[in-house]
């Protein structure tokens, strides 16, 4: 296999190096049933797999989803809208080297109080590309004791009752967080109990606990705060940056904050003093991180036109993801932090839609194969690139969808 090969083109940071399921079974998701044959639970229950779709809507489940370790989660398979996965919640705890793109994971009043919506605690080696993460209820991300893990192009937010935070990460180690949108919650986005490089992601209308959180405790934490855009909401406090203090390690540079809320992206500088509250933290001088593929860096401005057209489960919005962001678009006019997901709204239905045959049930449909001549198994890696044919179909597949919605744009 190729030195340094991305768990995909595109992936960056610590994660980027995770193999997913290459190579190993493959599984076609059927029906959005909570459980049995052809069912997303049943799809990630064991290891070893790359899971693809077949259909699309909503896949309302009452306990939480546990994912084996080795997966690959190809939600860009799925056809029309995609899916989403809304009750309860998923966990990656305790599991190691998946890749994740493409899912919408929503959680709901109906979750027990304190649950987040995603966890990947005692986890490693994670990517999450374009995935939306919201609805939880206490926080919408959990992190803890991992190591390796990649969160980018994602949407985090609109968590709901009782706490309505982000993100907690505590104590994971070479964690990158890139290109992201954290909008609606009204604390932690996030709180950064840890080693972390958080780069080019736009903060929108954090509420009255603050934007990014420090780790404001007797452990030292390590913060590479690089470009990112914090941006006032209708329920923004003057907070962006809260709970600072000497054992949080801070290197940062280029970052911006906008708090007029007149509708257009002009912000300033951030500086030093906006760090310091009662107390503050320890600056340092230079980068603290250094990824195996490094995250590609551009200025906050940049990074906020792109996050609004990006971020997400983007290869087609649903209306709750479309919402969210048609907030941030308004650059401070819009913006609400709800108590459940009814107020906001609820979790609409997507159309049941079923993709192009595939007889052979091997994730890549008859049309494309014949139309590519491929004769190999799809499981089989090609020797040029090192990723199977499975996954260079996926890619491909993201590339064209994505040049589709480029020209309707």
């Amino acid at each position: 296999m190729l030195a340094q090969l991305p768990a995909f083109p595109g992936a960056e940071g610590f994660g980027a190096l995770a193999t997913g399921g290459r190579g190993g079974e493959v599984y076609v998701v059927t029906n959005l049933a909570d459980s049995g044959r052809g069912s997303f639970r049943d799809a990630v229950s064991k290891p070893n797999r790359t899971v693809v779709f077949n259909v699309s809507g909503v896949i309302r489940h009452t306990e939480r989803i546990q994912v084996a370790s080795n997966i690959t989660i190809a939600g860009e398979t799925s056809p029309g809208v995609g899916i989403v996965i809304y009750g309860v919640g998923a966990s990656f705890s305790n599991s190691k080297n998946i890749i994740v793109r493409y899912i919408r994971f929503r959680g709901s009043i109906n979750m027990p109080r304190g649950k987040c919506t995603l966890t990947a605690d005692d986890a490693q080696d994670i990517i999450f590309d374009h995935c939306s993460v919201q609805w939880g209820r206490w926080d919408n991300l959990h992190i803890q004791n991992s190591n390796n893990i990649t969160l980018q192009h994602c949407i985090i937010g609109e968590a709901i009752d009782p706490q309505r935070f982000g993100a907690l990460l505590e104590r994971p180690t070479n964690l990158t967080i890139h290109n992201s949108l954290w909008i609606d919650n009204t604390s932690r986005n996030p709180k950064a109990k840890a080693a972390i490089e958080y780069i080019n992601n736009v903060v929108y209308n954090w509420g009255t606990g603050g934007g990014f959180v420090g780790g404001h405790s007797a452990a030292d934490h390590y913060q590479d705060i690089i470009n990112n855009y914090f941006v006032a909401g209708p329920n923004s406090n003057p907070g962006f940056f809260s709970m600072f203090s000497a054992t949080d390690h801070v290197y940062h540079t280029g970052n911006m904050t906008d708090m007029n809320r007149d509708g257009i992206l002009n912000g300033r500088a951030v500086a030093d003093t906006d760090f310091v509250k009662k107390e503050g933290p320890t600056f340092i001088a230079a980068r603290q991180h250094k990824a195996p593929i490094p995250v590609t860096v551009t200025d906050a401005a940049t990074a906020f036109t792109r996050i609004l057209t990006n971020a997400g489960a983007s290869l087609q919005y649903d209306a709750v993801d479309q919402r969210l962001l048609d907030y941030a678009k308004t650059i401070g006019k819009e913006g609400a932090i709800f108590k459940t997901e009814a107020d906001a709204g609820g979790q609409p239905d997507i159309a049941i839609t079923y993709g192009p045959k595939d007889s052979d049930a091997d994730g890549i449909p008859d049309a494309w194969r014949s139309k590519q001549k491929l004769k190999q198994k799809s499981t089989a890696i090609n020797p040029k690139t090192g990723y199977s044919y499975l996954e260079e179909y996926c890619h491909r597949l993201i590339a064209e969808r994505s040049k589709q919605n480029a020209l309707q744009q």
